[in-house]
């Protein structure tokens, strides 16, 4: 339609007058629109900013990602990602407002984090970027209402207060018009929960949001498909340059072991390294040295303060615990005490006397929290400082009976399970109780660990693989439960592990444990009522000073152990004595005392009518035997042990007995049957994760393989016996490997030919 002027007539097209005009008529385009308002509401970017170049990285490439139009039906997601797909249209033009969730415990860096990045980036952001802090974690336990947020956000971009709606819904809608289509970054800082942040997502994909918290705002990402970037904490290079831009590279460099200290005792937290720096700051005289010890004697009270709350370590660490239930507090001062660096579902169950689904409940709750990092193998744990305070809250919160029944409890689990994995690596060794009802030997310890505490359900093992698993998985945490039940003094519980961890300690090689383990065992047996716990415990210390080649103090647990099994008429005792102490000469490299010993075991085990034990000590005596070079005599008790060992189906005797035959046919010239002696005693001490075995037949076969030509096969067993060796920390061993690797090659290197 067009419009014409006849003197005072307004005439359109179809010929229609709609008005009259009187005097001259002006026609003005309407006023220009008032610039969209940039606000600028970021905080300054933090000072001294260090490390986390992957994390950045990754926050890069989910910008990047984000900013890449997508072909219909791929997937808009990477997976390293943490971004929130959304398309408000919902006509799947794979629209993406990416949202990064930034989580961690607190003082560990996420506002740093996201502030650092955000301003890296401002030239992505024409549009301006919006700040809050939603104070979900904060002295003032008043987390902030979207509401407030909200207005916040209308008030940056300058809306007539009379424009502004009364109601939230409403309120946040005006907000999502005004970001729509502009290129501007939303940063919620300090979210608590997820309710204050959905109100604050804008709709348009052209915005980016940073949100930080300490939990992970699971309904966010259910809802939402948000994905959650982790923050933990610092790597040791990352942590070394936050102090050295805090302190000057110089003084870092001056005193590298006391540096390293400081990061170890801080644990690469943030917060802890940045308070422990701004203590030495001032101070450039005084050695890190002293800080580190100050930090090592005072603990957690070291990164006090007592009148900044956001400078305190231990509050800022408080916080975290407003938003948790009562049951989720109470577990999580249980855990600061519990022994072990970490835990799983079950110990937690029998730490806390809850229900296995409700422990599991709750360990995801302090997850989620960030308070707990989930690792492999379901397992649990807390950052060292983190758990610090944890312990401290515990002693602060609970009872000391609430804590010492848990303690009790927990250890009840533990005991228990490591006494079924223990039977279970094997049922015939000589050091433990056998299963009825073969072999008839009497069952020993003669004092089985006492029923556990009322709810506490050992962790079913079902085979031999799942034993030696565990104990793999809870071999740190089986020596704190040790040393725990020391301090309770539950004598009983002390000993019974040491008693179940022996086996175990042989196959793995943990010669230091075993001493610590029987050390603090023999202690305990002063309070115990049954003798026989003492002279097992001097046994037992006696063979594990002697595996480690403490030969004096060997010999003086193994003449006490002697003593009293004979004092107290204890045949049996006395056999597995003697069995030890033939060991112990042998380490010391007197063949012929050894000999002796195991001839006085044997007997004994013949008077006791005990097959498998007889079988121990007569591999024993052949072994001796044919190092002293009595060949026939060698032969004829080893071929009887391998018989009696296949008989009561003992594999770990199989073993043991096949080595020494091969040890035998090695050195009687039949060196193809000697490799297929050492096989087969490989394939046993393999199946049964006898590592420390494994190593020694190892080292023997590659004589055999060499004495026959096979220079490639014994240069392939002998490097893996070094390893293990090394693994093992058998020095000795290592070395002398080592030179016979030396020689092959030399060998080998001067007769090109030689196979």
């Amino acid at each position: 339609m067009t419009t014409s002027i006849h003197g005072d007539l307004v005439a359109t097209d179809h010929g229609a007058a709609v008005g009259v005009v009187h005097g001259n008529l002006n026609l003005h385009p309407p006023p220009p629109r008032p610039a969209p308002v940039i606000p600028r509401q970021l905080p300054a970017a933090p000072g001294l900013f260090t490390g986390r170049r992957a994390e950045l990285a990754r926050l890069d490439r989910a910008l990047t990602h984000a900013a890449t139009p997508q072909e219909p039906g791929t997937d808009a997601q990477e997976p390293t990602t943490a971004a929130l797909t959304t398309d408000p249209a919902g006509a799947g033009q794979g629209a993406t407002v990416l949202v990064s969730a930034i989580g961690g415990a607190g003082g560990i860096g996420k506002t740093w984090l996201a502030l650092a990045w955000a301003h890296r980036h401002l030239d992505r952001f024409p549009d301006g970027q919006l700040f809050v802090d939603l104070h979900g974690f904060s002295p003032t336990d008043n987390p902030a209402q979207p509401a407030v947020a909200v207005r916040g956000f209308l008030d940056a971009l300058e809306v007539d207060p009379n424009r502004i709606p009364t109601d939230l819904d409403t309120q946040a809608a005006l907000y999502r018009s005004l970001v729509a289509g502009r290129r501007m970054l939303i940063v919620l800082g300090n979210a608590a929960t997820a309710d204050q942040v959905v109100p604050l997502l804008p709709g348009s994909p052209s915005c980016t949001v940073l949100v930080t918290g300490r939990h992970r705002l699971d309904s966010l990402i259910d809802r939402h498909g948000a994905r959650h970037l982790p923050l933990g904490a610092l790597t040791y290079e990352e942590a070394r340059g936050l102090l050295a831009a805090r302190l000057g590279a110089d003084r870092v460099a001056a005193e590298p072991e006391a540096v390293d200290e400081l990061i170890g005792l801080c644990g690469g937290h943030p917060l802890a390294l940045s308070i422990t720096a701004r203590t030495a700051e001032p101070h450039p005289d005084v050695p890190l040295a002293e800080t580190a010890a100050e930090l090592r004697d005072l603990g957690l009270e070291a990164l006090d303060h007592d009148t900044d709350p956001a400078a305190s370590l231990p509050t800022v660490l408080s916080w975290s615990l407003r938003h948790l239930t009562d049951t989720q507090r109470t577990v999580f001062a249980l855990l600061g005490i519990a022994p072990g660096p970490d835990t799983t579902p079950p110990a937690t169950a029998a730490l806390t006397g809850t229900p296995d689904s409700t422990a599991r409940r709750t360990l995801n709750g302090l997850e989620n929290a960030s308070l707990l990092e989930r690792r492999p193998g379901g397992r649990y744990a807390m950052h060292d400082l983190v758990r610090r305070y944890a312990t401290t809250t515990a002693h602060t919160t609970l009872p000391e009976h609430v804590r010492e029944a848990a303690l009790t409890r927990v250890g009840d689990f533990h005991l228990h399970t490591a006494h079924t994995a223990a039977r279970l690596l094997n049922p015939h060794h000589t050091l433990l109780p056998p299963e009825p009802p073969e072999p008839p030997e009497p069952p020993e310890p003669p004092e089985p660990p006492a029923p556990p505490a009322p709810g506490v359900h050992p962790h079913p093992l079902p085979d031999t693989a799942t034993a030696l698993a565990w104990m793999d998985a809870e071999h740190a945490t089986l020596l704190a439960t040790q040393r725990t039940a020391a301090t309770l003094g539950h004598h009983h519980t002390v000993w019974h592990l040491a008693w179940n961890l022996t086996t175990f300690h042989h196959r793995r090689g943990h010669r230091h444990d075993a001493i610590t383990t029987w050390q603090a065992a023999l202690e305990a047996a002063d309070h115990l009522p049954d003798p026989t716990t003492r002279s097992r415990a001097h046994r037992l210390l006696g063979r594990a000073c002697s595996w480690l080649g403490l030969h004096e103090q060997a010999t003086t647990h193994l003449k006490q152990a002697l003593d009293l099994a004979m004092r107290h008429h204890d045949p049996a005792e006395q056999a597995h004595t003697h069995h030890v102490l033939a060991i112990a000469w042998e380490q010391r490299g007197d063949d012929r005392q050894a000999l002796e010993h195991a001839h006085r075991a044997l007997d004994l085990f013949r008077a006791l009518d005990q097959p498998v034990w007889e079988a121990d000590a007569l591999n024993a005596a052949g072994w001796y035997a044919a190092r002293l070079g009595r060949f026939d005599t060698a032969q004829e008790h080893c071929q009887a042990a391998l018989t009696l060992h296949r008989h009561h189906h003992n594999p770990k005797g199989e073993g043991e007995t096949l080595d020494s035959l091969g040890y035998i046919a090695h050195h009687t010239g039949d060196h193809h049957q000697a490799i297929d002696r050492y096989h087969h005693a490989l394939t046993l001490r393999r199946v049964l994760g006898h590592a420390y075995l494994v190593a020694g037949t190892l080292d023997r076969v590659g004589h055999p393989h060499a004495a026959l030509g096979r220079h490639e096969q014994a240069r392939t067993v002998w490097r893996e016996a070094l390893e293990l060796y090394r693994d093992q920390g058998r020095d000795a061993d290592a070395e002398r490997v080592q030179r016979q690797l030396d020689e092959l090659d030399h060998f080998t290197s001067a007769n090109p030919d030689s196979g």
